[in-house]
């Protein structure tokens, strides 16, 4: 068995023909000084297994997921409600809330951005964040983690929602600008990027290559884009064009990188970023 792929290795039997590998890099491991670590190449670098290069016998290719990036920023305060965020994304994107939470595994707390809220308080007040996973029901394979701290900017919320798709289902492409102006408008979007790959619609990771997503769009948040100035983050380079986002005195700014399948699209979102922090 390979390693498994995750944030760590996960080791077994070895693999019938390269032994051990990470995978999630593809590097070859071998027993050494206690712990597994890369077999390196002649010239330094990690030894590639043969079996993490791409299996055409299980093409996924009419399988894709959709992926969103979230950051959220709120002001500390006591009335404050975290997961709406994430509960708003999955509503608009499954037509249902998050059928549960938890800390660890099992996945086993029903939906309740109540109960996290003073879990995460609960931790703050010991200068811990709190991590936490949530997952839909099978028919529509969703997935997200967050991350939740206490900064000098606020509490901050970092969510990444995972969304699968059959050959036969349609991401939900046309949903992404509404989405984006309810989480700017109501939860206190910082920003969020959103990208679309070919892979399991389960949402598993096999252990092999897999190619990385593709950039659909980027949205700054009010806050940010009145940081960064109307004026300048409304120019970007290329053929960029934003869209504002809720009320015109304080606006949010959506732009548009592609329909996820040009990996073009990472260089426009590089010189985006760059013209952007340049201000």
């Amino acid at each position: 068995m390979h390693a498994g792929r995750i944030g760590r290795p996960n080791f077994g039997h070895p693999h019938p023909d390269c032994g051990y590998y990470d995978g999630l890099s593809g590097a070859q491991l071998h027993w050494q000084d206690g712990a597994f670590t890369p077999v390196k190449s002649a010239e330094g670098s990690p030894r590639i297994a043969e079996a993490f290069k791409p299996d055409p016998a299980s093409d996924t290719s009419g399988e894709r997921q959709l992926l969103l990036s979230l950051h959220a920023t709120h002001a500390a305060d006591e009335h404050l409600q975290l997961g709406g965020a994430l509960e708003a994304a999955w509503q608009t994107l499954t037509g249902a809330p998050p059928a549960g939470w938890s800390t660890a595994e099992p996945v086993a707390l029903p939906w309740s951005p109540r109960q996290l809220t003073e879990l995460a308080r609960t931790r703050a007040q010991k200068n811990a964040p709190t991590w936490l996973t949530a997952v839909g029901t099978p028919d529509q394979p969703a997935i997200a983690t967050t991350h939740i701290t206490h900064t000098p900017a606020g509490i901050e919320e970092h969510t990444t929602l995972a969304l699968g798709y059959a050959t036969d289902e349609a991401p939900p492409l046309d949903a992404i600008t509404p989405l984006a102006e309810t989480l700017a408008t109501d939860h206190n979007l910082t920003s969020m990027l959103t990208t679309l790959r070919t892979a399991r619609r389960d949402l598993t990771v096999p252990p092999r290559f897999e190619a990385p997503p593709v950039p659909l769009s980027f949205t700054l948040g009010a806050a940010a884009v009145n940081d960064i100035g109307l004026s300048h983050a409304q120019r970007p380079p290329r053929d960029i064009t934003p869209t504002q986002l809720g009320p015109t005195t304080r606006p949010a700014l959506h732009y548009p990188l592609g329909d996820g399948t040009d990996p073009q699209a990472w260089t426009t979102l590089q010189q985006l970023n760059q013209h952007l922090k340049q201000a």
